[in-house]
């Protein structure tokens, strides 16, 4: 008997049909992504290693790397997206974070008031709310005509150009999409949390570190990673509002290819931008892992 069943054949067990199902309503979405996405990308590499002198038909270089990463001037370039990416992700988190818990403590009418204000400008075009902080702080802008109506200075402040201009103007474009966030988990987070904390004789700084902060620890990392990714790769806002005086990686991006006529060095510089939202996303990714 047992012969029998040891000499027996291995029946193998049929194909999953639930797993090839999902499959199949998968594929068409894994084709367009692969193709939307992963097809540009893999050019965009390909052609920043593409020999400068010899183009599509010469060989494979790092000409192009070597030049945006061992120069001074371009280090500085890179050098430029990061400060401004850090320092749009750190003022916007930090007016973000109250504003958060406001708008989730609001009610009523005044809630929705608040959403919308929010929501609003999202609906606007990042050109249009870039080109309309060139008109508050020109010289015969806004803000200066009414300084001088009120006798607050007599001249006309040099405000448009500047990098305060560069960051106010960033931090009110990309500040949404850092309360979003934070709202977000703040709606949901139970008071009664820090009440126990409170009756087990924790004070107030105690329990917002070590209980509310790190509760809302996710919102706050999805809004840091947004923001920085949203403004370290911006072209249209320091391009309007600080010109040539702030050059960052997306504007050496454009100049690459729209003006120096000089694809790889622009794809290069893309790969590097890139190569920081992947890294800024990785590390988002594993600071929001629940430890085990």
């Amino acid at each position: 008997m047992t012969d029998a069943v040891l000499s027996a054949p291995i029946v193998k067990p049929a194909p999953d049909r639930e797993r090839l199902a999902a499959f199949g309503f998968v594929a068409p979405s894994l084709l367009i992504t692969a193709l939307v996405f992963v097809l540009p990308l893999a050019l965009l590499l390909g052609v920043s290693v593409l020999d400068p002198k010899e183009g599509i038909k010469g060989g494979v270089t790092s000409a192009h790397y070597v030049r945006l990463l061992g120069t001074p001037y371009y280090l500085g370039v890179i050098w430029n997206s990061l400060r401004l990416g850090l320092l749009t992700t750190l003022i916007a988190f930090l007016i973000s974070y109250p504003a958060a818990f406001a708008l989730a403590r609001a009610r009523g009418a005044l809630r929705s008031i608040l959403l919308a204000t929010l929501f609003l400008p999202l609906a606007a075009s990042v050109i249009v709310k870039a080109f309309a902080w060139t008109i508050l702080l020109r010289s015969d802008g806004l803000i200066n005509t009414v300084l001088i109506a009120l006798g607050i200075i007599e001249d006309p402040i040099r405000m448009i150009f500047t990098q305060t201009a560069l960051i106010v103007g960033a931090v009110n474009i990309f500040l949404p999409f850092m309360v979003l966030p934070i709202y977000a988990v703040v709606a949901q987070l139970d008071g009664r949390y820090a009440e126990a904390a409170a009756t087990l004789g924790a004070s107030p700084l105690v329990v917002f570190f070590r209980v509310i902060l790190p509760l809302t620890l996710p919102g706050v990392i999805a809004g840091v990673a947004l923001v920085f990714s949203l403004s370290v790769s911006a072209y249209v806002v320091p391009t309007l509002l600080i010109g040539e005086k702030y050059p960052t990686l997306a504007t050496t991006i454009a100049k690459a290819h729209l003006l120096a006529r000089e694809p790889g060095f622009g794809a290069a510089a893309g790969v590097v931008l890139l190569a920081i939202a992947i890294i800024v996303v990785a590390l988002s990714a594993m600071l929001s892992r629940e430890p085990k």
